[in-house]
């Protein structure tokens, strides 16, 4: 951990059970463009909600992808151009896909070419758009709404892109765990490991600092005990509220790190074999955890918080507790070959994501290979 570092995040959070009815006081009678999702009598019910609570939206974009991709996305941005008067904020009403959506159609100005070039680096970021957003998240996971970025897919040539300015940072975020009551529990599952992965990829990383290391110990705690509680206990709201803080805590945790190896390894499965995002980036956690053991006592000492002194048993109880929830962490069942596996290592070290990770390529090659 450095000795010079610096914490920043600028959103404004409003955490509980009832926080969704704060939206009109937030919104301040601006004109807002409603982002949600499409063919789900729960978010029928949501939107309705907020347009009795908080006045009908100017523009609403509901076709929202689990994995928001360019061309998906070109739509969104389409359809968010066609609103009959200009929207002056942006509310995402969702999961993770949701509010990285709403950052793209922010940054769009009614275009998906602008953010494209600017993805490919064709364009700088004063050709990108900005406009406030309000970021109500529905799941426990993704963080999205305390990070400044959105992932952004090219499905078509099986790249993934991060949509990363400070400008994207929401203006407010809205956390209400009774919204999550309805989540079923695969997704209750991958969302809360993908949490998960958040928190213990802000350890192992060259942007770590005193700030995120207590954000995340606090937030990998929670959802080592509150996890596999809450997926046999779904309507626990008080499991439910855990999971939303613990999610929270991940998120001010990785937004001033980045996430690292394991996130870097999980775009490889679900670009070429389809695995849901939280499984991907979690399943490896054990491997990633065991490599980097010994390598940087600062490091230790925060998963020593977390796990006990013990690293090592600390790694294999985490894999138990994985493969209790019904996770594997053998890559080769995910539909991936051991040489494919290998060499996807090998990129994920060299990409992004991979050069926050603190560990050695050779112990990663050894613990995860």
């Amino acid at each position: 951990m450095p000795m010079y570092w610096k914490y920043v995040n600028p959103v404004n959070i409003t955490f509980g059970e009832g926080a969704l009815g704060s939206l009109k006081e937030k919104l301040a009678g601006r004109r807002y463009c409603l982002v949600t999702y499409s063919d789900n009598p729960y978010f029928d019910e949501l939107t309705e909600a907020v347009a009795c609570s908080a006045s009908a939206p100017s523009a609403i974009v509901r076709d929202v992808e689990p994995n928001p991709s360019f061309n998906g996305l070109r739509g969104n941005c389409a359809e968010f151009g066609r609103a009959s008067s200009t929207p002056e904020v942006i509310v995402a009403l969702g999961g993770g896909s949701v509010i990285d959506t709403a950052k793209v159609l922010a940054a769009s100005g009614k275009d998906f070419s602008r953010v494209q070039a600017f993805l490919e680096g064709r364009a700088g970021p004063e050709t990108l758009g900005r406009l406030p957003i309000i970021a109500i998240p529905t799941t426990s996971g993704t963080g999205s709404e305390v990070t400044s970025w959105a992932t952004v897919w090219d499905t078509d040539a099986k790249k993934k892109y991060s949509l990363a300015r400070p400008e994207l940072y929401p203006e407010h975020a809205i956390l209400d765990p009774s919204l999550t009551l309805r989540v079923p529990r695969g997704l209750t599952l991958s969302t809360g490991l993908d949490a998960l992965s958040h928190a213990l990829e802000s350890i192992w990383n060259v942007n770590a600092n005193p700030v995120s290391a207590n954000h995340a110990v606090y937030a990998a705690t929670e959802v080592l005990e509150a996890l596999p509680a809450l997926v046999d206990h779904l309507d626990d709201l008080g499991l439910r509220t855990r999971i939303a803080r613990a999610s929270l805590s991940a998120g001010l945790a990785f937004s001033n790190t980045k996430t690292a190896l394991a996130h870097s390894l999980s775009y490889y499965l679900t670009l070429h074999h389809g695995t849901v995002h939280g499984i991907a980036c979690s399943f490896s956690l054990p491997a990633v955890m065991r490599s980097v053991i010994g390598h940087d006592p600062t490091c230790d000492a925060v998963l020593e918080r977390i796990f006990g002194p013990d690293l090592r048993a600390g790694a294999d109880r985490l894999e138990g507790l994985l493969k209790s929830l019904g996770v594997s962490t053998r890559a080769t069942d995910y539909g991936v070959t051991t040489e494919d596996w290998r060499g996807a290592i090998e990129d994920a070290l060299v990409g992004e994501r991979g050069r926050n990770f603190i560990g050695s390529h050779e112990a990663v090659l050894t613990e995860a290979a």
